[in-house]
This record gives structure tokens, C-alpha cells and sequence, in this order.
């Protein structure tokens, strides 16, 4: 095991020693948030060193074994060969597993989220994409019994959307799709093409966690401009009659906000500023990672927009995650809202990465 991994599970035994005699203290006792506190840390604590011992354990063996390899019997010698073999099999699960448990958690991870997907390259093409993007993601929300909401809308000249946003509520929202943050590719032959040529269209998608109040951003009225005007589309008589429509303005930064989709002037303000501070807390976040300058780039990605990171091939049927190389010929399906197949293999590569990162921790 790595020098600095054991120097940092020393350390967690430290605490945990620390903790217990501090939970036995009648001080903390009479503490009722310091004694939660601590006693949650502690819980936390504990299946690591147990962990941690159980490895231990395995390594004493191991060099208990080893001398069975120097006895005179062939047949002591065979069981110790056998034995180790064994022995190594359970230290390399086990380290695995405590790797596992050292990986800090995203404290976005349970957030729900406002999910926005815009036409790129293409046209009118890629604001059909768009919708065929909506529909698997509000076919993955159903499946996962999820809560989705149309924030706003721009609909494209022959149909689909220039650009749309939502919200998603739920369970582990955030977990499972902020690795569909970037750039989608789709490679098909549009209806509008009368030579059967196959047209490439992009979309670029953006998942937001939304803000929490412990993680609020503050917001200065001052630097907001809102403006009212008249719900345009469906919604009938009322829709149209009522200046219900939301447009606020963050003048230091220049981000635009649209909610309409609500008749309630109201809830429309209150969607567009969660909208804001969702969007400048992520730009706070993104000058942050570039401020660390972190040399090695997460294996799936970086979660900026502007990266390439599927492509749609409806020709060969066929999906594509360049981040980890993940080749599926299921693009029907997928798009109908299967994307387990797709998140899962991106989950365990993203956890992956980080256990190779935990021995850098110290």
C-alpha cells in the first residue's frame, strides 16, 4: 500500500481514537449539536479502520504463509502456494474497497437539477436533435420516477427547439446525469435532404445542480435588471393577455434568465432566479477548477459544454462516448430513455479516476 494512503488512514485512526473519548466526555454529552456532530463523523469514520484492520490482518497472514513455502513437505508447500494466492485475491478487494470509501462524496450529488439543451451547428437539424434529446431525457426521468418541468422555451422554425430548459426533481438528479454536460453529436440524413446525404448537427447540453440554501449565492438586487413582457406560444387566452413572462439580467455578468411557462408572474421570477444563482454558482465552480490547475483532466471529461463528448450515428445505429470509449449499437433504445447503459460504465470510470487520485491525498 502507498506510503501516503497509509499516512492518511494513520491519521483517520487518530481521529477515530480522538472521537471516542470525546463522545465519552459529559461536556460533549450536554453538547446536543456538538455530540450529532461528532457522533456522525464518527460513523463515518469507523467502517474505514475496520476496514483498514481487516487489511492489516490479511498482511500478517500473508507473511505467516510465505513460511510455509520454506517447509520440507511438498505438500505444506503446494497448500501455502494456494493459500497465498488466496491471501492476495482478498488484500486486492479489500484495498479496492477501502479506496472506495475514502473517495469524497459530491456534495451536489442528491441536488436536483435545471438541464438546458441548446441547437447548435445545423440548423434546423440540430434544433430537431434538440428535441429527440429532451424526449430521452424526460423518458430516463419517468423511468426513474423523477419530477420534470419545462423552465423555458425557444421552438425551432420547422419544429424542435432552438433551445430549452428544465427542471428535474428527484432522487441522486444530479448524480446520475452531470456527465451529460457537452457537446452531442448526430449523424442521420434530415427529412429536408433529397439526396440521401448524411448531415452532422451538434447540440450542446448543460447540467446545473440547483442551489441549495446552504450553498446560496448572493445576489445584489442592484445588479439585476427584470423586465416583463407578454407569454408567447400555447397556454391559451390568459397567456397572452398577461404580461406573466420573466426576463431578469445579471449586469456584472451579462447571464439572461427567460421563464414564461408558468401564468403566475410570480413563480415565474422565482425559477428565474433559482435559474441565476444555479448558473453563477456553476461559473464560480469553473473558475475554481481552472484556478487549481489540476494537470490531470478527469477521464470523463470536464463537464464545459463546449466538449465533444457523444455521438448519435442513426445510419450504423450506433452510440459513442468518446470519454471512455464506450461504442453501444442500441441508439433506439437509448434514446427512448435506456441510458443506465450509458451512466453506469461513465459512474464507474469517474470513481475509478478518483480512487487513482486518492494516494496524492494526503
Amino acid at each position: 500500500m502507498e506510503k501516503a494512503l497509509l499516512t492518511r488512514l494513520d491519521s483517520i485512526c487518530t481521529r477515530k481514537n480522538e472521537l471516542e473519548k470525546s463522545l465519552a466526555n459529559p461536556e460533549i454529552i450536554k453538547n446536543q449539536q456538538k455530540f450529532i456532530e461528532q457522533s456522525k463523523e464518527l460513523s463515518e469514520l469507523i467502517p474505514i479502520t475496520e476496514c483498514f484492520e481487516k487489511i492489516k490482518k490479511k498482511q500478517s497472514d500473508f507473511v505467516g504463509t510465505k513460511e510455509l513455502l520454506l517447509d520440507s513437505d511438498p505438500n505444506m508447500k503446494k497448500l501455502g502456494e494456494e493459500e497465498l494466492i488466496t491471501i492476495k485475491d482478498d488484500l486486492h478487494q479489500l484495498e479496492i474497497q477501502l479506496k472506495k470509501m475514502l473517495i469524497s462524496n459530491d456534495p451536489d450529488d442528491q441536488a436536483n437539477i435545471f438541464l438546458e439543451i441548446r441547437a447548435g451547428t445545423g440548423g434546423d437539424e440540430a434544433a430537431l436533435f434538440v428535441n429527440d434529446l429532451l424526449r430521452m431525457y424526460l423518458k430516463f426521468s419517468e423511468k426513474q420516477k423523477w419530477k420534470a418541468e419545462i423552465i423555458s422555451k425557444s421552438e425551432g422554425e420547422i419544429g424542435g427547439f432552438k433551445e430549452i430548459v428544465c427542471k428535474i426533481s428527484g432522487n441522486d438528479v444530479y448524480s446520475k446525469l452531470k456527465f451529460e454536460s457537452g457537446a452531442h453529436r448526430v449523424q442521420r440524413v434530415p427529412e429536408t435532404e433529397s439526396q440521401g446525404r448524411v448531415h452532422t448537427s451538434a447540440c450542446t447540453v448543460a447540467v446545473l445542480p440547483e442551489v441549495s440554501e446552504v450553498n446560496s449565492v448572493e445576489i445584489n438586487q442592484s445588479d439585476l435588471r427584470i423586465d416583463t413582457y407578454r407569454a408567447s406560444g400555447a397556454g391559451g387566452q390568459h397567456v397572452n393577455k398577461t404580461d406573466s413572462a420573466i426576463r431578469i439580467t445579471h449586469l456584472p455578468t451579462g447571464t439572461v434568465i427567460e421563464c414564461q411557462d408558468e401564468r403566475s408572474q410570480h413563480k415565474n421570477k422565482a425559477r428565474a432566479l433559482s435559474l441565476l444563482s444555479a448558473k453563477l454558482l456553476n461559473n464560480e465552480k469553473e473558475k475554481q477548477r481552472r484556478e487549481q490547475a489540476d494537470t490531470r483532466k478527469s477521464l470523463v471529461g470536464s463537464g464545459d459544454r463546449s466538449e465533444r463528448i457523444r455521438t448519435y450515428n442513426f445510419p450504423q445505429g450506433r452510440m459513442t462516448d468518446h470519454r471512455i470509449n464506450l461504442t453501444l449499437y442500441k441508439i433506439e433504445q437509448i434514446l427512448d430513455g435506456e441510458l443506465e447503459m450509458i451512466i453506469n460504465p461513465l459512474q464507474e470510470a469517474h470513481q475509478l479516476d478518483l480512487m487513482s487520485k486518492i494516494t496524492e491525498k494526503n
